[in-house]
């Protein structure tokens, strides 16, 4: 080993290498390295503590490119032992990092990261977990319990109180449900933004929080002012400058965009290009997940809220029986992303979930509060809900399949059924509540494990944030909408009233003169 160190050294002052010498260097080497017994130190030690200079063995910088570089170093540092390879030794000269393309190559062997803070990705001591938090009382008075029970109480607690406040939001009517939404989806923008800055640690680049929460406030200033033109179209268009925000609606709503993505380019840092477009990404699909989904409800809500009432309470009792009949029968694990979900959860709360949802639509159907839609009354200068039912809430008789009309004839039972053709619709959600509905749970918690956390907050104690508990809402609402749209809705008088205005004199004048043609021409008006 000595006689090859040796020789090695004369190479360098001598500026000149032999390739062909080099190899039969390394194998007399390696045959010396049997009886060695020092043992070679880990690889990353020497990365930290070395630097490929201009002094480096020639036998190294012969190899090109840099990976070859790494494993001749690597293959002269084992074979002659760890001693000959520490910085400040004979060979390597500075304590410092490798050269540049040694970075480079260091770099591409690991992820691409713009600073050392984003190597580590585990944020869950950033981000509280609400499913094991609970009052200090509570945690008192439980504390002889098991975890497993006292789990189990906390959330059935808290599970209820939420319940009985969902039941006060419907009590208070449309305005009190509008602001509920709007409540709760701040809350799951916050929720999930957060997450964004955990992981990438940019909290202090310029403006960023600002554009993402104005974003936020453009996005709603475009879905909340569709929505409310079509309730409040008639007392809008009697004041001039509103009538001009609802006329070029969508042109401002666009200049708010373009504003805050010409803010957004302004405000990008060199060293951050791409830490900043990532965020930009995050803010667009946050709001694409919860702001587009809360417009959704908000239009269900117009429709009656029997749309809003029926399809919120069958994610809420599906998530209920789910838990149920997975604590007590759970035993073959469903899907990977969420362990604790099990085949006998899914089916058991899907299963009570149509049934629970056929029964909650029934009972709605006969009060006109629910079904009626949501109209803005000139007459009493508020929102109303008064309306003669629809034939869709008003009851109808059906004949039965022909192997169900037999099967009920065993029984001494009808062939004929008469229920509300709601019902009918609620079932269709129902199913879609208990086969699709959960993947918007399977999809959250997948989320959450990519970023190794347990909840999104911990606002709802024994449940997690806000968003673990509308991450199926917002599927159920879309769906709904869909459907609706799809299925169910029909033209009505105030979005034609607001078209109508909307027309340019001489277009309404024609369409007056051809509306009272036609009612004369079917009776209904008598001019004399």
């Amino acid at each position: 080993m000595a006689e090859c160190e040796l020789r090695q050294r004369k190479k360098e002052d001598d500026g000149e290498v032999n390739l062909q010498e080099d190899k039969e260097e390394i194998k007399s080497a390696e045959q010396d390295q049997v009886h060695n017994e020092n043992k070679p130190e880990p690889i990353d030690d020497c990365i930290q503590s070395c630097v490929v200079t201009n002094t480096m063995p020639h036998l190294v910088r012969r190899y090109r490119p840099v990976h070859k570089i790494y494993n001749a170093y690597q293959n002269l540092r084992k074979l002659k032992g760890p001693k000959h390879w520490y910085a400040g030794s004979n060979y390597f000269s500075n304590q410092a990092s490798f050269n540049f393309r040694t970075n480079n190559y260091r770099r591409s062997k690991k992820e691409d990261f713009d600073s050392e803070d984003d190597k580590n990705i585990d944020i869950s001591a950033k981000i509280p977990s609400g499913t094991n938090k609970m009052p200090q009382i509570l945690e008192t008075l439980l504390s002889g319990i098991s975890e497993r029970w006292r789990n189990w109480i906390i959330r059935g607690i808290f599970g209820w109180l939420m319940i009985g406040l969902f039941c006060l939001l419907c009590y208070g009517g449309p305005l009190a449900l509008m602001i509920a939404v709007l409540v709760v989806q701040v809350k799951c923008f916050e929720e999930i933004i957060n997450i964004g800055y955990s992981v990438y640690r940019i909290h202090g680049l310029p403006w960023f929080r600002s554009l993402s929460w104005y974003f936020l406030m453009a996005s709603n200033y475009f879905f909340y002012g569709e929505s409310l033109v079509d309730i409040f179209a008639v007392v809008v268009n009697r004041t001039e400058y509103l009538k001009m925000l609802i006329t070029y609606h969508r042109f401002v709503s666009f200049s708010l965009y373009i504003a805050g993505l010409v803010w957004f380019v302004l405000s990008l840092v060199r060293k951050y290009y791409m830490k900043q477009f990532s965020l930009f990404a995050w803010t667009h699909v946050c709001l694409l997940i919860v702001v587009s989904q809360s417009y959704f409800i908000i239009r269900n809500i117009f429709e009656g809220l029997i749309w809003f009432i029926v399809p919120v309470s069958m994610i809420i009792l599906n998530d209920i029986w789910a838990y149920v009949f997975g604590f007590f029968f759970g035993r073959t694990p469903l899907i990977q992303v969420s362990p604790k979900k099990t085949w006998e959860g899914f089916i058991g709360g899907g299963v009570a979930t149509v049934i629970c949802g056929i029964i909650i639509s029934y009972f709605l159907c006969q009060y006109p509060y629910f079904v009626c839609p949501v109209e803005y009354s000139e007459k009493f200068g508020k929102m109303i809900i008064d309306c003669e039912p629809s034939p869709l809430y008003t009851l109808h008789e059906y004949v039965l399949p022909e192997f169900i009309a037999r099967a009920m004839s065993v029984f001494g039972g009808s062939n004929k059924i008469t229920i509300y053709p709601f019902v009918i619709h609620a079932f269709w959600m129902s199913l879609f509540s208990s086969i699709i509905g959960p993947f918007g749970g399977f999809f959250a918690s997948g989320f959450k494990r990519a970023f190794k956390i347990k909840d999104f907050g911990d606002v709802i104690p024994g449940h997690g944030g806000i968003m673990d508990r509308f991450d199926c809402q917002y599927l159920m609402a879309t769906f709904v909408n869909v459907y609706i749209y799809s299925f169910v809705s029909t033209p009505t008088l105030q979005k034609t009233v607001q078209q109508v205005i909307n027309l340019r004199p001489e277009e309404q004048l024609q369409l007056f003169y051809v509306l009272k043609g036609s009612l004369e021409n079917r009776g209904i008006l008598n001019v004399q």
